[in-house]
């Protein structure tokens, strides 16, 4: 068993995979480890970020390569790497460089003391837009109150494992996956590592709005029933205005000799019927990833394995 292993998930990041690789080597001889592996996951790239990465190994025997057999995504991409990791330790860190390797001796330092998880928490986020912060900064307070599982807020899958988390991680089956959410479900000693965050080192970011909704989502049905009992408070709500609006209706039938309109009728019918189909949206949403479960597909498909060769 090596003393660590690093998993790198890589999605179009040609222009970041050396530097990355650079970093994350300076650090462990700097650690003085005698035994490491680094995963570099390549995530159905479309550039050249896997040449770069073979490019790469056949300089340095650390490093070993897991090329998907499409883009499955950064979630199932680390769980990729896992499945392969042999090290006693485990860090998880992105290709871009916002995660600085350089803090990987004092993680090592706070599991040397005791720590199972150290994982970095962001006290700064460079180069982000204030959207972006606002909208992290409110999914985890969200999270934080309609789950029972303590997830840590302001920090994503930077961190690092111990063999006995992994081992658990690597054996839970779920096809939607919120890696940060899953380790801190597991539980044994987990202790945060305050950091600021650095801009990308180059290229775009992999986490467009459409990706981040998506995690969003993963997250909040992956631990949360809060989705389900915010659609039968509507409907309490709905049918407490509905029994309003049938005792003004019958107030202004005996009372005011009036005829309700059109207008009203309309408003009326298009509200429940809204407030229906929100209700059922979000009861499909859970049904259809119990369905997406239950076929026990496997999480990715790996093209092949690079391994480079035992160093002299």
């Amino acid at each position: 068993m090596n003393e660590l292993t690093i998993v790198v998930p890589c999605y179009n990041e040609r222009d970041c995979v050396d530097a990355c690789h650079e970093r994350l080597d300076r650090v462990c001889r700097q650690t003085k480890l005698q035994d490491y592996e680094i995963i570099f996951v390549n995530d159905g790239s479309t550039d050249e970020t896997l040449y770069k990465l073979m490019a790469l190994q056949a300089r340095d025997p650390h490093i070993i390569i897991v090329d998907l057999a499409k883009n499955h995504g950064h979630q199932l991409a680390l769980s990729a790497g896992f499945s392969l990791a042999c090290g006693a330790r485990i860090l998880a860190i992105d290709a871009d460089l916002q995660d600085p390797p350089e803090l990987l001796p004092d993680m090592m330092h706070l599991m040397d003391e005791g720590a199972d998880v150290v994982y970095g928490e962001r006290v700064e986020r460079k180069g982000e837009s204030q959207f972006k912060k606002l909208t992290a900064k409110l999914f985890y307070r969200f999270l934080a109150h309609n789950t029972n599982v303590d997830i840590p807020s302001d920090t994503g899958d930077f961190r690092l494992m111990n063999r006995a988390v992994l081992d658990v991680l690597n054996s839970m089956p779920e096809a939607h996956r919120f890696v940060r959410g899953m380790v801190a479900w597991i539980g044994y000693k987990q202790v945060p590592l305050r950091y600021v965050r650095a801009e990308r080192f180059a290229g775009t970011t992999k986490y467009p709005l459409r990706k981040m909704i998506k995690l969003a989502i993963d997250a909040l049905t992956a631990f949360a029933v809060a989705p389900l009992r915010f659609a039968f408070a509507i409907a309490l709500l709905a049918a407490a205005l509905a029994l309003l609006l049938l005792g003004w209706s019958l107030y202004v039938y005996l009372f005011k000799n009036a005829v309700p309109g059109w207008s009203s009728l309309m408003v009326v019918f298009l509200f429940f019927t809204a407030v229906q189909l929100f209700s059922i949206a979000i009861v499909g949403e859970y049904i259809g990833r119990i369905f997406i479960q239950t076929k026990s597909r496997p999480l990715f498909v790996i093209r092949r394995i690079y391994k480079g060769s035992p160093s002299k």
